[in-house]
């Protein structure tokens, strides 16, 4: 071994045990009171203001909810809603309507909200095949997709309970004798569209069966623009939850009544679920004053912090 490996061998050495020892060159701020108070003032004063403004948008939201799957049950089936639900024979549309308390800015969104549903259950989160959804038939490792993976020995494409469970609701809205358009495209996000749904994988096989679980896709429509079945298949974490439907690219006046055709068709009777209608318009979205709280929160509490640290820092200096 040369001089040179030897003082190489060394420099590496010497590095690790530096390392080893916590003793390589490192930034090593001195927390001083004055620093540390500082600290927390900037904070205070970035927070509460945020807060504040995130209260103020949440306030200004305005949003109807709307609850029909027991409104839209026929009187004499409300003893038995789950055969009224189940009987293809009975007509399954509604009609409800509501008075627009404020004006309302397009776009305009439209969500469904179920309660009581629980897509977070560890076999429903499981019953899918990603590999399935991006790449069709070719993927054969759906096992994962029990109890809905075949069908008649064929494969079913998309496979799994979420897929199979898919919402189908339908509305129409309607002001002043004339049709409002919503715009369904665009209601999933970009990078579930590119990068989750092939382009060339198409429904097969799907729905089929003897035990029909939710609503039905084109067969002619590839999965990456089927945008309902997108947002359907983003699991939520809570068992109330809602999911956007579509936008309303019209303003709303105040006083102004909509009138809404819907379907009522998706069975949430079973298992004690509600169904309920959302129009809002906001930039936030829905309404929900827990993102400024927190902001509030946390700012006043960096304040508070700070002031109680500079009334010691005077007291007992150090």
């Amino acid at each position: 071994m040369t001089d040179t490996d030897r003082g190489t061998q060394r420099d590496r050495h010497s590095a690790f045990s530096l390392f080893t020892q916590q003793s390589l060159p490192a930034c090593k701020p001195v927390l001083t009171p004055e620093w540390v108070i500082m600290t927390f003032l900037f904070i205070g004063f970035i927070f509460i203001p945020v807060g504040l403004v995130t209260l103020r948008a949440s306030h200004s939201v305005v949003e109807i909810v709307e609850r029909y799957d027991i409104g839209c049950v026929p009187e004499p089936f409300r003893i038995d809603k789950v055969s009224y639900i189940q009987d293809d024979s009975i007509p399954k549309n509604c009609s409800l309507s509501f008075k627009v308390p404020k004006y309302m800015k397009a776009p305009i969104y439209i969500y469904y909200q179920l309660d009581n549903y629980y897509q977070n259950h560890r076999r429903y989160v499981k019953s899918r095949s990603d590999k399935q959804l991006l790449h069709g038939q070719n993927e054969h490792g759906i096992s994962s997709c029990q109890p809905v993976e075949v069908n008649n020995d064929r494969p079913i494409i998309p496979c799994g309970l979420i897929a199979w469970s898919l919402f189908n609701d339908t509305f129409t809205f309607i002001r002043n004798r004339a049709e409002l358009k919503v715009n369904r495209k665009n209601i999933a996000w970009k990078s579930d569209r590119g990068h989750k749904f092939g382009k060339n994988v198409y429904p097969f096989n799907f729905q089929n069966g003897t035990l029909i679980g939710g609503g039905k896709l084109n067969p002619t429509i590839p999965l990456s623009d089927q945008e309902d079945l997108i947002v359907w298949m983003r699991t939520s974490a809570l068992p109330s939850f809602r999911k956007l439907y579509g936008r309303i690219e019209k303003d709303l006046d105040v006083d102004d009544v909509v009138v809404v055709h819907l379907m009522n068709n998706y069975n949430t009777y079973s298992f004690g679920g509600k169904k309920k209608l959302v129009v809002g318009a906001n930039w936030l979205g829905g309404k929900n004053d827990f993102l400024g709280l927190a902001y509030v929160f946390i700012g006043s509490s960096s304040v508070t912090i700070a002031v109680v640290f500079t009334l010691l820092h005077l007291l007992s200096p150090r």
